[in-house]
């Protein structure tokens, strides 16, 4: 069995229809950006797949484009594969959508978010004012030493933003100084490309958007993590959602340490991942950084039977898992080990024995079937109605009936359900 990782790819992989393929064929993945665009207020279909270049690479733009590729992309991934991963991590924009598709933000709002900060890195540093560029080929000391004697006592900055690999650094800030120390590392040998951005990333020109960020940022809430997602600044998983604000502000202008965050979940047993969302600019990265982990794209429709058939074991598995912690399976159990407070013997049996009964046979229905059979959407809900007339009928406090819920739809992967059953 290999331990699985996802990862989110972040500003400059955007392209005019990307996700395109995954949209026509799959619902869920039409249902996720038709979502953005109600949430957005304009049409992020036609941005996406029929828009200008141009107006798409816009920061504002391409990061609420990037998140909702990403998110459908881990929608359709979910229901085609449905391995879930021991570890999440993104690329700069890219960490929004793992901590997204982690649970540890609410959809709509990480849309609202990377747009705002789209907007506030763009007020931030105005347009033609900075700049990015990747240096390949050279050390990081070198490229350090490059851009600290640029910025020594000048008006223009520049630094290290992008530790993506051993051998690709990437440079951000002035426009101007960042071409001086492109040309200089180009004259020692390093190749140079600039990169397909509209402002300076991870720069201290950023210093005003991370500080307006955070106070966007602390408005939100935030949930908790359904797998650990690796933190960029820090190139460590988040210990807990309060860290979640002051993360994503530094992230502004701190460095993106790709190459260590790879190397970490090399040391903690990671040997297969899966980049979800636009082209596969992770999953090149990957085999620079740490060669024992195999990494798979899935951008298009045509990805997914690869990704099933490298990924056959740890599917069985995840479903042996899933029957496990099905639905029914789940309520059957909660309603047997739940405390009874209610004395009358008429309103247990009318309101618990018999469904109980029925609870059952949804049980044998699923045993029945065989091996890792899962409830139909029907049987679910038929299940945690059962459940739901049973606690009550039980006299179970409400603030159990709810941690109860809560608990099945998590195991389950059903939360999208909590609001309906867990509101009592």
């Amino acid at each position: 069995m290999r331990k699985l990782l996802l990862v989110f790819p972040g500003q400059g992989s955007q392209y005019v229809g990307m996700g395109k393929s995954l949209f026509d064929r799959y619902p869920s993945a039409r249902a996720a950006i038709e979502e953005g665009s109600d949430v957005l207020g304009f049409d992020l279909r036609k941005l996406m797949h029929e828009g200008d270049p141009e107006e798409l690479t816009r920061t504002e733009n391409a990061q609420p484009a990037l998140l909702a590729a990403s998110v459908a992309a881990f929608r359709v991934y979910m229901e085609e594969i449905g391995v879930a991963p021991l570890y999440a991590a993104g690329h700069s924009l890219g960490e929004f959508s793992a901590l997204t598709c982690a649970g540890a933000l609410n959809y709509a709002d990480a849309l609202r978010l990377v747009r705002r900060r789209g907007q506030l890195m763009k007020e931030a540093a105005a347009e033609g004012t900075g700049t990015m560029c990747a240096i390949i080929g050279l050390s990081v000391t070198t490229v350090k030493a490059a851009c600290l004697k640029e910025s020594a006592g000048t008006n223009e900055s520049v630094a290290i933003s992008n530790l993506n690999s051993p051998d690709q650094i990437v440079i951000s800030g002035h426009g101007a100084a960042v071409e001086r120390v492109a040309n200089q590392l180009e004259q020692e040998g390093g190749r140079i490309a600039y990169l397909n951005v509209s402002a300076p990333f991870h720069s201290a020109l950023m210093k005003p958007a991370s500080i307006q960020f955070e106070e966007e940022l602390r408005a939100y809430r935030f949930g908790s993590f359904k797998w650990p997602v690796i933190s960029n600044v820090t190139a460590k998983p988040y210990e807990s959602p309060v860290e979640i604000a002051s993360h994503l502000s530094a992230q502004l202008t701190a460095p993106v340490r790709w190459a260590e965050s790879m190397q970490l979940l090399s040391r903690m047993g990671i040997s297969a991942a899966v980049e979800l969302g636009a082209k596969n600019v992770l999953t090149r990265l990957m085999k620079p950084n740490v060669p024992t982990i195999t990494c798979y794209t899935l951008e298009n429709d045509g990805d997914i039977g690869t990704v099933r058939e490298q990924l056959s074991a740890e599917i069985a598995q995840q479903h042996r898992t899933n029957a496990r912690h099905n639905v029914v399976t789940l309520c059957v159990a909660a309603a047997v080990c739940t405390r009874n407070r209610n004395d009358s013997l008429a309103e247990y049996e009318q309101g618990f024995i018999e469904p109980y009964r029925r609870l059952q046979q949804l049980q044998e229905q699923l045993d029945e079937a065989g091996e890792g059979s899962m409830p139909s959407p029907q049987q679910s809900e038929e299940a945690l109605t059962l459940l739901k007339g049973m606690l009550e009928t039980k006299k179970v406090p409400e603030a159990e009936r709810r941690e109860r819920f809560r608990t099945i739809l998590m195991k389950s992967g059903t939360e999208q359900l909590y609001s309906q059953y867990a509101s009592v």
